[in-house]
C-alpha cells in the first residue's frame, strides 16, 4: 500500500509538469495581436488616405490633412490656419497610394526638407520647426 501511495505521489508532480507545458505551448502557438502586423494607434483620427500633423505630440491639438500634395500651407488649396505661427509636433501617413512616404518641408514648394513618414506610420516628431509644404514620394523615405 505504501508503494502504491508513492506512485501516486511521483504522478501528481508529473502530471502538473505535463499541463503546465501543455498550456504553455498551445498560449505560444494562439497568436494575439501583439504579433499581428503594426496598425495605426487607435487614438488616431487620420483618415485612410491622408497624412495627417498635428500641433501636440500623440495626435493631439488641432489638425491639418490632406489627401494631396501641397506645396504652401498658407496659401494652398487646403490651408493649415496654424502653420504660419505654430510646430508641428506629431504626423501620421494614413497614405495608400504607390508611395513609400510623404516627405515634410519648411519652406513652400518643397523646400528644406526636415522629415519624411512611411505609410501607416507616425509619432511625435522634434516638434522645433514649423512645415509650410509636403507632398508623397518613393524610394527616399523609411
Amino acid at each position: 500500500m505504501r508503494l502504491s501511495a508513492l506512485r501516486h505521489t511521483r504522478r501528481n508532480p508529473l502530471l502538473a509538469v505535463l499541463a503546465v507545458s501543455a498550456a504553455a505551448v498551445t498560449a505560444l502557438a494562439v497568436p494575439n495581436s501583439a504579433s499581428a502586423a503594426p496598425a495605426a494607434p487607435t487614438a488616431v483620427d487620420c483618415a485612410s488616405g491622408h497624412v495627417c500633423f498635428w500641433t501636440g505630440a500623440n495626435f493631439t491639438g488641432s489638425k491639418c490633412s490632406w489627401d494631396v500634395a501641397d506645396p504652401d500651407w498658407q496659401s494652398g488649396a487646403v490651408r493649415c490656419s496654424w502653420a504660419a505661427t505654430t510646430n508641428v509636433k506629431s504626423v501620421w501617413n494614413a497614405g495608400t497610394s504607390s508611395s513609400s512616404g510623404v516627405a515634410y518641408y519648411r519652406g513652400a514648394d518643397y523646400s528644406d526638407r526636415v522629415g519624411c513618414t512611411r505609410q501607416q506610420h507616425g509619432g511625435n516628431l522634434a516638434g522645433t520647426y514649423k512645415v509650410r509644404s509636403h507632398r508623397w514620394i518613393s524610394g527616399s523615405c523609411g
